[in-house]
């Protein structure tokens, strides 16, 4: 079994105080029903900035990062899967999937 990161973009903000807490619900049984294949739920995250060899560009870019989890999978197709049922899709984000490969 790999470990696969799942790169949260984008997504809209609650636009109140219950959507929020609905969202967090449903995040928080997302993750207990994947249980064990959950290795590290992450953490939102905040404003980012981007560096390159031309600079620092704010705001992240043009799909900035807004969180991330680590899971375990037998497959990318596995992995996939899972990320189809993250109730973070319903609020417009999307979620790129990635092996983290050993050292």
């Amino acid at each position: 079994m790999a470990n696969y990161i799942f790169a949260y973009h984008g997504g809209e903000q609650p636009k109140t105080p219950e959507e929020g807490k609905n969202m967090m619900e449903k995040w928080k049984g997302w993750i207990e029903n994947l249980g064990s294949t959950m290795v590290n739920p992450g953490t939102p995250l905040g404003m980012s900035k981007t560096v390159s060899a031309d600079g620092i560009a704010d705001n992240g870019g043009s799909n900035p990062l807004t969180g991330y989890s680590v899971v375990g999978a037998d497959s990318i197709e596995a992995a996939l899967e899972i990320a189809k049922g993250s109730p973070f899709l319903e609020i417009g984000g999307t979620i790129e999937v990635a092996e983290m490969k050993e050292k």
